[in-house]
């Protein structure tokens, strides 16, 4: 009796952390889907690329081209010949950089407010204003 007393407990905690998750507020982002951004760490240093999709609970950011990886499928109903697929997986904001489009070199981003009362982000080097992405992409 004890043993399945501690399991419920045990799993209504579970519950309770993926709820409290859940309910977390998204930290503030300045980057966008549609921004240009660089690599600045990792395997793909250097690396340029639109960001396809943002998730602000979890600060990443999926990169076209950036951190591709091969997941081997098995022939399923759907697909029958299985295969091979290449996929981008998300990286952590903190390792990328938007790029200037003036100057091609990574910048922080910085957020002004306007004289008509509305913000814009800025570049922290050149003092530029960072356009808005005109392209609404979706990543699959």
């Amino acid at each position: 009796m004890a043993g399945y007393l501690e399991e419920k407990i045990f799993m209504a905690v579970g519950m309770m952390k993926k709820m409290a998750e859940s309910m977390k507020k998204a930290p503030k982002m300045k980057l966008q889907a549609g921004d240009l951004v660089q690599v600045i760490t990792g395997k793909d240093k250097g690396k340029q690329g639109k960001i396809l999709k943002v998730y602000p609970i979890k600060s990443k950011v999926i990169v076209e081209g950036v951190n591709i990886v091969k997941r081997h499928r098995k022939p399923t109903q759907l697909q029958p010949q299985g295969g091979i697929e290449s996929k981008s997986l998300p990286l952590h904001v903190c390792k990328v950089m938007a790029v200037d489009a003036s100057t091609q070199k990574p910048s922080r981003l910085g957020v002004r407010v306007a004289k008509d009362g509305s913000k814009e982000r800025i570049f922290k080097k050149s003092g530029n204003v960072f356009a808005k992405p005109l392209v609404n992409l979706t990543a699959k």
